[in-house]
């Protein structure tokens, strides 16, 4: 009996899987190598990027989040190994569910998720497939969330590689967690199934494993090098180092055959699904179901046309400080014409009189013009100002400078002011010290002022030549010189003597005379000695004096400076911008520095948000121009990069 069960098993051995393959570049979906590509398999695991797809799908379209919380339904945590550990009821963020399914491939995460967007898994599955259909996997029918082997449940190497160029593509801010080899899914720390492949073949980065019985080692994988990215799939593998030796045999005839500079073709990005989907008959996830698509019934509430009425036109706004500057200046000007003239005889009364008599004093034709005003001045203005304010007023002591200044300073005659001056109350100097208080309090006497100023008798000029003309002398006259001086000698010092004080009482011109006594000296000691001697008389007198030449005070002299040598050598500093910064994104390898430069701004324009703090540099090498920002964080090196892959522009993180 041993010996005929023997015969039966090595005449007939166990089938293995059959083996699919295909290897696809990233940047245009171009096939470059394939085999069976197209059989209808069982796809296993690689079922979770579906999933995810539509995890993300539902995160993008604010119906989830990765904080949502979710309470695991029965059939969930029913599901056989791989496992996170879920119980019946249990409730665990999104987050945490999604790290399970993609990291760790568990069955029960993946069923969670699919449960708790569409309610059970049957109605996921649906959802799934139709799903397929949007990014066209049109050999693909899903049964479950999480790839158990199911009738039906079917797929191909070609649409699993669809359905992973998708995810690079359309979700680049979610991308990442497929090549993390730990994750923390809440009650326990997942590690990646496909840790051996991503740490053993350059570039990879992802994507997901598969294996069961029927169906054997599957992958679905990525790997990125220079400007160039492959994706590749095995279905059938028979363990999973040898699946992974085949990987990477298939990844290096994809870097191979790739070629360098094409441009980048994303896939179109399937339409997130509305909610208001009718539902489906299972017939239509068969393959070939008669009339099944003719039962799909889609049913689009996008708004294409705002509602809302058109905004009105914007009218200017005036600034509140302005606004408020304006009513106070109103209401000023309000209560100043309505407000009544303040009563004859008060403080008030006679200030608005003065400043109406400077006005008239300053305009006379405009006074002339409003003779009523003039009329209703009073005569005794000033009287009353001064005995309302109790003011006395000591008149000064006759031919003393005071008395000479209040003359000079005297009202012109015909005005307001001039016929009302002899009635304005005078007092003497003894009546205003007749306060007992003020009477022990004597100023100091004045000191004496000199009566004669030397000046030193500088050495005479040389005698001029025979023939050289002779500077004209001014002649100086009573009414060019100033008034009070005289010269007294002509010796060796010359004496200026001022006048008395019975001089002074002679007028304003003697005051005008003491007062520039000082000035007149020092413009006269400033004159040549030679031409001033010669404008004294014999006997020692000055006759007259020559007309000033030149100004009292010198003209500035400018020094000269001195430049320095400018130094022969000049030293080059070259600072650093980036700021710490020693990252940045290549966009692409280009022919010219002109199509290189061209790219930059382009994407500079599209993707302004993260690269504007970069630097464009279109740098040339191997005969092509590398175009790349630079001067960029990692993480903002990172997110550009991302975002940049996400709208088909071909980036590569640089630096570190």
């Amino acid at each position: 009996m041993f010996f005929v069960v023997s015969t039966v098993v090595v005449a007939f051995p166990l089938k293995a899987a059959p083996f699919a393959a295909i290897v696809m570049d990233g940047r245009t979906g171009e096939i470059l190598y394939e085999k069976n590509a197209y059989a209808r398999l069982h796809p296993a695991s690689l079922t979770k990027m579906m999933t995810l797809y539509i995890a993300f799908q539902e995160i993008e379209a604010g119906r989830l989040s990765l904080d949502t919380m979710v309470t695991v339904s029965k059939y969930a945590a029913s599901q056989p190994p791989s496992r996170l550990g879920l119980k019946p009821g249990q409730r665990i963020s999104m987050r945490h569910l999604i790290r399970a399914a993609a990291i760790k491939s568990a069955n029960d995460a993946a069923s969670a998720i699919g449960d708790h967007i569409s309610g059970d898994h049957e109605a996921f599955a649906k959802r799934m497939t139709r799903t397929a259909r949007q990014l066209g996997m049109n050999n693909t029918t899903f049964r479950n969330a999480n790839g158990l082997t199911a009738e039906g449940h079917l797929s191909t190497a070609h649409d699993m590689n669809v359905l992973g160029r998708h995810l690079f593509y359309d979700f680049p801010q979610y991308y990442h967690i497929f090549s993390r080899r730990t994750a923390d899914a809440g009650i326990a720390t997942v590690t990646n199934t496909n840790s051996r492949f991503l740490d053993s073949y350059e570039g990879a980065d992802g994507i997901k494993t598969g294996f069961t019985s029927p169906a054997g080692f599957n992958l679905t994988a990525s790997a990125r090098r220079g400007n160039k990215h492959i994706i590749a799939t095995i279905f059938g593998g028979t363990s999973s180092a040898a699946r992974n030796a085949k990987m990477a045999e298939l990844m290096d005839i994809g870097f191979g055959k790739a070629r360098n500079g094409v441009k980048e073709q994303p896939p179109k990005v399937a339409p997130i699904e509305d909610a208001l989907v009718a539902s489906l008959d299972t017939a239509i996830d068969e393959i070939d179901a008669v009339g099944g698509a003719g039962k799909t019934v889609r049913v689009s509430g996008e708004v294409r046309k705002s509602p809302r009425p058109k905004a009105r036109p914007a009218v200017p706004v005036v600034p509140d400080a302005v606004a408020v500057a304006m009513a106070q200046g109103i209401e000023g000007a309000l209560a100043e014409a309505t407000a009544e003239p303040a009563p004859e005889g008060t403080l008030d009364f006679q200030a608005q009189a003065m400043a109406a008599a400077e006005q008239a004093t300053e305009a006379p034709m405009a006074l002339a013009e409003a003779a009523p005003a003039a009329e209703a001045l009073p005569e005794t203005l000033i009287a009353a100002a001064v005995e309302e304010a109790a003011v006395p007023v000591v008149a000064p002591e006759p031919g003393t400078l005071e008395a000479q200044a209040m003359a000079l300073a005297a009202p012109a005659a015909g005005t307001l002011l001039a016929e009302a001056a002899p009635e304005m109350p005078v007092a003497s100097a003894s009546e205003a010290l007749a306060d007992p208080a003020l009477a022990a309090f004597k100023p100091k006497a004045r000191p004496e002022p000199s009566t004669t100023t030397d000046i030193a008798a500088a050495e005479p000029e040389p005698e001029p030549e025979a023939g050289a003309p002779v500077a004209p002398v001014a002649e100086v006259t009573a009414e060019t010189m100033a008034p009070g001086i005289v010269l007294a000698e002509a010796g060796p010092a010359l004496e200026v003597t001022h006048p008395g004080p019975d001089a002074a009482a002679e007028g304003p011109a003697a005051l005008l005379a003491d007062v520039t006594a000082v000035e007149t000296v020092a413009g006269a000691a400033a004159m040549a000695p030679a031409a001033l001697a010669a404008d004294l008389a014999p006997n020692g007198a000055a006759s007259v004096m020559p007309k000033r030449q030149a100004p009292i005070f010198e003209r500035p002299q400018t020094a000269e400076v001195q430049q320095e040598p400018r130094p022969t050598e000049e030293v080059v500093v070259v600072m650093s911008t980036s700021g710490g910064r020693h990252f940045g994104v290549n966009v692409g390898e280009y022919s010219s520095r002109y199509e290189a430069d061209r790219a930059l701004l382009k994407t500079a324009l599209a993707e302004s948000a993260t690269l504007n703090e970069g630097n464009r540099r279109a740098i040339q090498s191997g005969g092509k121009w590398r175009a790349s920002f630079m001067g960029l964080t990692e993480e903002q090196a990172q997110l550009a990069c991302r975002r940049l892959m996400a709208r088909a522009i071909p980036c590569e993180t640089v630096g570190g």
